[in-house]
């Protein structure tokens, strides 16, 4: 059950952009498992894909037809992962099909998919149900959208919010999913943001590259990255605003907050939903020469699996939050230096255990939903921030049983 997080009630429609879904019964089921977007003309697409080795035939098609993009296909229950010529095949059979309902070149479209890896996509059944993902499109169908991209997540995840940009309002629209084989190397699991802000196309680039920095990119639940990771932002134009075509354009810092804030959210959902999870947990370390020190020891923390297995258990066990502290890849390290705290309790100082922590302090803040733990490695003034999960049993159940 996911920890602390409800569905979203409703999402804003974003100017431009319209969004059907159907059942395709990818993976036999009844409920939606394909989406359709389709984006005026005009628009200004980009993305971050995974760095995986093994990419999806989904992600290396959306790589290509990225600065032409007019349309997202998206489907769960089947990654269309490890499937060779095939599935590229498959892929471009199915964005053909989306092409022509929308009447325009399926080079357009950008296909997305996550779900079981190493199995063709059931490619009839996905163009049959095409024909109803086009009947049904509509600017409100955001929710609709959030809910056919599940896989394991449990709850929908949608965000709206508006900015005002040049006198003008401009709506942000975000859905995200991902439970498992979360851990970023671009962004994390499936995550589509629209805006109707007018950009130009190569600072959509940067603002997408700038969201993911601090929100999909610092969020884990197992350390395992995707094949089919991607995070794609679509700017419609249609709010009329100045274009914003420059990091530098004043424009920029406030589309980029409300951009970066739908992104924190999601991403922070993706935790929060995590296979099995039962605590959302912010790992803060903070007093690093240099950033990649601070990220070194959080991810460390973050996805080892006695610190996690302990944080599920209630175990405020300090010998494996030392362990995972002096195991991080990064030689700026000094254990004497090295302090802990689980909220505001301190754990250790100086590396060493402290003199007025006691196990029912620590017992007491990991009983809670969620908390943070806050390593000071008092080097430096470089902070950074990664959000993860406890390990239950639960994980173990889904993950054995996925196929079955």
């Amino acid at each position: 059950m996911a920890v602390n997080l409800q569905p979203p009630a409703s999402l804003l429609a974003v100017p431009g952009a319209r969004v059907g879904s159907a059942c395709a019964e990818i993976n036999q089921g009844e409920r939606n498992d394909l989406a359709l977007f389709e984006f005026c003309e005009g628009t200004r697409i980009a993305g971050v894909y995974t760095q995986s080795h093994f990419a999806a035939a989904p992600v290396q098609l959306a790589r290509a037809r990225e600065d032409q993009c007019r349309s997202w296909v998206v489907n769960s229950g089947n990654a269309n992962a490890a499937t060779g010529a095939p599935g590229l095949s498959d892929a471009e059979s199915v964005c053909a099909t989306a092409g022509r309902l929308l009447q325009i070149p399926d080079t357009e479209v950008q296909p997305f998919s996550t779900g079981v890896i190493g199995e063709r996509l059931p490619v009839a059944k996905m163009q049959n149900a095409l024909a109803t993902c086009y009947e049904t499109l509509s600017e409100d169908g955001w929710l609709a959208a959030a809910q056919a991209i599940m896989t394991t997540d449990t709850v929908a995840k949608g965000k709206s919010l508006q900015v005002e940009l040049d006198g003008r309002q401009v709506t942000i629209t975000g859905i995200a999913k991902g439970s498992g084989m979360i851990k970023p190397d671009m962004a994390t699991m499936l995550a589509y943001v629209a805006c109707d802000a007018k950009v130009c196309g190569s600072v959509v680039k940067q603002l997408i590259q700038d969201a993911a920095r601090h929100t999909f990119n610092r969020v884990t639940v197992d350390g395992d990255t995707s094949t089919n990771d991607c995070f794609m932002l679509a700017c419609t134009g249609r709010a009329e605003n100045a274009e914003i075509d420059s990091t530098t354009h004043p424009l920029y810092p406030s589309l980029l907050t409300g951009i970066t804030e739908v992104a924190r959210w999601l991403a922070q959902c993706l935790a929060r939903d995590g296979e099995g999870a039962t605590k959302f947990v912010t790992v803060r370390v903070t007093g690093g020469l240099q950033a990649e020190d601070c990220l070194a020891v959080a991810y460390t923390i973050a996805e080892s699996p006695l610190v996690k297995t302990a944080l599920f258990a209630g175990d405020a066990n300090w010998g494996r939050f030392c362990m995972a502290i002096g195991r991080a890849p990064t030689p700026n390290v000094d254990p004497a230096r090295v302090q802990l705290w689980l909220d505001d309790v301190q754990v250790a100082k100086n590396g060493l255990m402290s003199n007025s922590y006691t196990d029912e302090q620590g017992a007491r803040v990991l009983a809670q939903d969620e908390y943070t733990v806050t390593v000071d490695l008092g080097l430096g003034e470089a902070e950074e921030t990664v959000w993860t999960t406890d390990l239950s049993y639960e994980y173990i159940r889904i993950n054995a049983e996925y196929r079955t």
